[in-house]
Order: structure tokens, then sequence, then C-alpha cells
């Protein structure tokens, strides 16, 4: 890995280097996601039919693009039990973190007659979009559904893609069934989107769409924004390591490699103090290159967006940590638990050298579906708030409303609204 200098003009270009991954800076494929959606829009299911056939190879219809209860039996009987097992285990702990998250209504009352309050309420459905690409992601079903689960929203609609044989992964599909999905449906890239947007005579139109997936993925989630909600437009996965003299340079080298075989455009940064630990780290990333699989992949990721900088002190290390604001952010330092404090902006923290970044991808329990590009400097994982509404709740009396009604008939006349204080007005005429 190329190991730099850590300045105020290498931090600027990396920022800049980095957010050429963004979904918004693809200008070609939107144009081509644009046309998908509409072609959905307008003849819905044999839309579909046709991009499945294009894309993924698959011929499907009306009576087999949902998955039926066989077809999940039969996954059943595919998945190995001990991964099966570990689903298990780890929907427990995905569920727990998320119960800690439920918000209850809330009521107000006072003695002048007055009640104000908060009503939380489920969405009533959503689409859950888990990809299928380069690989398998039974994890991001549990991460995905089991917040909405826990929030209860009343039905959960799932879409993946499927083979060329029209199968869909058999983990893939144990873990939506573990996890309480109520439709799966064999349905992947942007015309999932569009169809879970607006419906056809196969998908039923959710009130939200929540998952990762590739750029035409992201790009149809941000065009059907406003048409339904999201969760967020996803971008390719990052790692920062913020590490000190006392990290073990193996285990560093590890983590960041465990980003960069996502795909081309994951980004994997160092940032440390210690010139001999990046020389360190830069070897033992070369040789875990020889031996691991997707080789060619993590290369050309840690090509494009990788370094390792080296920082004069650590005050500068967490500034520009705070800067780049990544989805998975590990403090691998001495006093892990005191430089967490001085974070800002992460996705998601991970603290000390055994809580490495895949125990937050399968088993911990904190939502793995987490900001990226720089967007945890507003954004948050996804989490229970994200499958629910709140609506506002306001009671006055008569007298309550009498002792302020001036008040708020003047402020209406202040703005030039006059119905606004008639409203008002004319509940206390003589």
């Amino acid at each position: 890995m190329r190991i730099v200098k850590l300045t105020k003009e290498t931090a600027d270009h990396i920022l800049e280097n980095l957010l050429k991954r963004s979904p918004t800076q693809y200008g070609e494929q939107e144009a081509t996601v644009a046309e998908i959606i509409a072609q959905v829009r307008k003849d819905k299911d044999e839309a579909l039919f046709r991009y499945t056939k294009k894309f993924d190879g698959a011929t499907i219809d009306a009576g087999s693009i949902q998955v039926t209860d066989e077809e999940i039996a039969q996954a059943y009987e595919e998945v190995d039990p001990s991964l099966l097992d570990v689903i298990r285990k780890a929907l427990v702990n995905i569920r727990d973190y998320h119960e800690k998250q439920k918000q209850n209504s809330w009521f107000d009352s006072t003695p002048q007659g007055t009640i104000l309050g908060q009503k939380v309420t489920p969405m009533s459905r959503v689409g859950v979009y888990v990809p299928g690409g380069k690989a398998v992601y039974p994890s991001s079903v549990l991460m995905n559904v089991m917040p909405a689960k826990v929030a209860g929203v009343e039905e959960i609609i799932m879409t993946t893609p499927c083979n060329a044989k029209g199968k869909v992964n058999p983990a893939v599909l144990t873990a939506a069934r573990e996890a309480g999905v109520d439709k799966i449906y064999k349905l992947g890239g942007a015309q999932a989107i569009a169809a879970l947007a607006y419906g056809t005579e196969s998908i039923p139109k959710v009130d939200k769409i929540v998952g990762p997936g590739n750029i035409f993925v992201a790009l149809a989630k941000k065009a059907v924004y406003g048409n339904v909600s999201i969760d967020s437009i996803a971008g390719p996965s990052e790692i920062l390591v913020l590490a000190d003299e006392s990290a073990n340079p193996r285990y560093v080298a590890a983590d960041l490699l465990s980003q960069a075989e996502h795909d081309e455009l994951a980004s994997a940064i160092l940032i440390t103090t210690s010139q001999k630990l990046a020389e360190e780290v830069s070897k033992e990333v070369d040789g875990f290159l020889n031996v691991l699989s997707r080789k060619a992949i993590m290369e050309k990721s840690l090509e494009n967006f990788g370094y390792i900088l080296v920082a004069e002190n650590q005050e500068d290390a967490i500034k520009t940590a705070n800067d780049i604001a990544s989805e998975h952010l590990e403090i691998v330092m001495e006093n892990p638990f005191e430089v967490m404090t001085k974070i800002k902006n992460a996705g998601a923290i991970f603290l000390g050298e055994y809580s490495c970044e895949p125990l937050g991808d399968y088993f911990a329990g904190p939502n793995h579906i987490l900001p990226t590009n720089g967007t945890s400097k507003f954004f948050s994982p996804l989490s229970v708030d994200d499958f629910v509404k709140k609506s506002s709740i306001i009671y006055y009396s008569k007298e309550a409303l009498e002792k302020i009604h001036k008040d708020i008939e003047q402020f209406a006349a202040s703005e030039q609204l006059t119905a606004h204080a008639n409203s008002i007005a004319v509940r206390f005429e003589d």
C-alpha cells in the first residue's frame, strides 16, 4: 500500500478522490436507470420479466416471480446447518440491540386544560433490497429486516436477484424466513427498486425502501425518493483505522483488506502516528494479497482508494478521521475509549484490537447498513427509527385557548394571514 505523509494538501487530495465514488458522480448510469424506471412504470410486470432475462439470464413470469414456501423449504435442506445456527445466533443479537431503540408514544397533560404529545406509528409496508451480485449477503437480510420487525412494520417485502435458473441463494432465503420476511421476489437491480416504488401487477407498492446495492440500485433509490421514502443512497464500502505504535500490524492489514474485497471502489485507509507501523502494515497487506481470494478486486481498490497516512500527532490524525467521516472506523490505540470521545463523524466505531469490523458486519448486533461517502456527518446507521412515523398530538380546552387566543391572532396578523387569525377569533365572538 502507498504510504503518504499526512498534510493539509494530501488530506484535501484524498477527500476529493474519495468523493469520486459518490453515486451522484455517475451521469451515464443515471440515464440508464431513468429509462428502466420509466419502462417499469409503463409496462409493469412485463418490464420486470424483460429486464430479469436481460440482466440475470433468468426467465420468470407472474407464476414464478415470488419465492414459494416449497423453495424456502428446499433452501433449508441445502443450507449448511452450522451456518443456519450462526444466523439464528446473530439474529438474536441484532434483535436485542434494536429493541433498545424502540420509542413509545407519549402525552403530557397540564391542569390548564392542554394535552401535548407524540404518537409513534410503524409503517404499513416496507421493501427490503438484498444485493446478489459479486457476493451473497444473508447478513444484510438480518440487518434490514430486524429493525423493521422490532418497529412493528405490518408487512415486509424483500427483493433479491436470482441466478439464470431462477434460483435464489439458500442462505439468503433461510435468513429471510428466520427474520420474518412476509414475501420474497426474485428481482434485482434498478427494476426492483422501481417495482417497489410504484407497484406492478405482482409487486405491491411500499412506503419505504431500504438496503444497499450497486450503483444502479443506489441511483434508482435516489430517483424514486419522494414517491417513497428511502434509508440512504449507499456508496461503496469503506474502512478507516486509527492506530498508534501499540497496534498489531497484521491485525490492521487484515482489517483494511476486509473492506477492500467488497469491490474496486471500496476505500481502505490507515492513519497512524508511527512510520514503523505504516511500513509493517504495508508489508502485511502484500503478504495477505498473495493468499486471499478476490485478489484482483482488492488490488484495484487499494490502487485507487487505499492509503496509509502518517500523521505528526494524534490530533491531526483524529481531525482527518473526522473530515473523512468513514463508514467504519476502528480505533486501535492505547486509549481507544478516550480517542472515541473525540470522534464526531463515523457510521460505526470499533474499539480495541479485538473489535474488528467483521464483528459488526455479522454478529455483534448494531446495524451494518451505515452512511458512506462522508455522509456520517449528517446520517445515522439504519435503525428502528427508520421504520416508524411520528405524529404530533395537540389538545386545548376552550378555557386553555381563551387565555392565549389574542397572542395567536397577533402572530397571524403579523404574517398577514388573516384567515389564520380568524380561525382563532371566531371561537370567541360575542
